[in-house]
């Protein structure tokens, strides 16, 4: 069964949507902005770095894919310099998936459809030194809390910068 939107919230009424996918090669390599990819079951996007097992966080604790909302990002924004703002627009968060309308507690323990591609929700991805090493100072402090979370790719799919997210259960 799929829920209409909105599900639980009065506040909210805007219709979650994805407003941008960032992958990277491999570990530490710069992100690249795309308009659709691939979502592979139990991989993660094709062509990302975790998917090709190439990610710095490999065999520790890697996640399939990464997402972070428009609201964590606007929280990461507050009281900081134009130059960090404008790298946290161009995807120096690292995460892959970037969704619009929707807050990240509202994913906590649900499974959800973008494009074709279904997904589930694993657990918070706190930021860490590697991330400030890659993309400078002053990223871990400003993304705090709200960093994102880690995915799992459940089904297969295609997901396209515009589409929109329809909670499962």
């Amino acid at each position: 069964m799929i829920f209409k939107w909105p599900f639980c919230s009065r506040r909210n009424r805007e219709t979650p949507v994805l407003t941008a996918i960032f992958i990277a090669d491999a570990a530490g390599e710069p992100m690249q902005s795309v308009h659709t990819i691939r979502a592979i079951h139990d991989s993660g996007l094709q062509g990302d770095r975790y998917a090709a097992a190439k990610g710095f966080w490999q065999s520790i604790e890697a996640c399939q894919v990464t997402l972070i909302t428009e609201d964590d990002i606007r929280k990461a924004k507050r009281a900081q310099k134009e130059d960090l703002k404008d790298r946290l627009d161009r995807g120096s968060h690292r995460r892959n998936l970037v969704l619009g309308g929707i807050r990240t507690k509202q994913l906590e323990g649900k499974t959800f459809r973008i494009g074709s591609a279904v997904f589930s929700y694993l657990k918070p991805r706190p930021p860490c030194g590697y991330l400030e090493k890659v993309e400078g100072k002053g990223l871990c402090r400003a993304l705090g809390k709200s960093s994102g979370v880690c995915i799992r790719v459940i089904a297969s799919g295609t997901i396209t910068v515009g589409d929109t997210l329809a909670i499962m259960n």
